[in-house]
C-alpha cells in the first residue's frame, strides 16, 4: 500500500513495494531534472527496513540552489509533483514538493513528499545518516518503531499529525547524535 489519506496517522508492516515505488519516482525525477539533481535517495520510515512505517515516500533531492528547481516547477507539476511552498515555514531551508491525489483535488490522498535540499547541507547529511543509522542498528530502529506505534495510536487522525512529529523530535535528534558520532546536531528535524 502506498498512500495515505492527509490528517491520518497509521503505519503499516514495511513492504517491498515502497523501495520498488521509491526508485520509480528517482527515475522520473531523473528525467525531468536531469543534472540539476546532485544527488537523490529514499529516505525517512518507509527506507528503513525493519520497521512499520505510514506508507508516504520520502525522497531526498540535492540541488546547488533552489531556483534550479523552481525553474521546473511546471514540469514537475504536469508530472505530478505539486510544489508546497506554504509548508516551507515547518522546514526550513528545503523546498516541499508533494503527490497524491489531494494535491489536484480529486481525493485526499498523500503519496510522495519531495524534500529539495541543498547539496552536502546538514539537511542532506541528517536525512542519510538518520536512515543509514536505524538501518544498521536494529535495537534503534525497534526503538523508533515503538515510538511511532505509541504516538500514532494516541492521534491517529487530524491534528494528531502535529503531535506525532512533535513526538518524535528527541528520539530524533538524540539518534542524529549517535548517528554522527556524539558531534553536535544542526538542521532541520526530519518531518516523518
Amino acid at each position: 500500500m502506498i498512500g495515505l489519506k492527509r490528517g491520518t496517522v497509521a503505519l503499516c508492516e514495511h513492504e517491498k513495494e515502497w523501495e520498488l515505488e521509491a526508485q520509480r519516482t528517482i527515475s522520473r525525477l531523473k528525467k525531468i531534472l536531469g543534472d540539476v539533481i546532485k544527488d537523490i535517495q529514499h529516505v525517512g520510515s518507509t527506507s528503513i527496513l525493519s520497521i512499520k512505517a505510514k506508507p508516504i515516500i520520502d525522497i531526498a533531492l540535492a540541488v546547488d540552489d533552489f531556483d534550479d528547481i523552481l525553474a521546473f516547477e511546471k514540469e514537475l507539476k504536469d508530472a505530478g509533483f505539486y510544489y508546497r511552498p506554504q509548508a516551507q515555514a515547518s522546514i526550513r531551508g528545503q523546498l516541499l514538493f508533494a503527490c497524491g491525489n489531494y494535491y489536484d483535488g480529486t481525493g485526499d490522498i498523500q503519496t510522495h513528499f519531495i524534500h529539495v535540499v541543498l547539496t552536502n547541507s546538514m539537511d542532506w547529511i541528517n536525512y542519510i545518516n538518520f536512515r543509514d543509522y536505524l538501518n544498521q542498528t536494529p535495537s534503534a530502529a525497534k526503538a523508533y518503531e515503538d515510538l511511532k506505534v505509541s504516538l500514532a495510536a494516541q492521534a491517529p487522525v487530524d491534528g494528531g499529525r502535529e503531535k506525532y512529529l512533535k513526538g518524535k523530535h528527541d528520539f530524533i535528534v538524540y539518534t542524529l547524535r549517535k548517528a554522527c558520532g556524539g558531534s553536535t546536531f544542526s538542521g532541520t528535524i526530519l518531518r516523518k
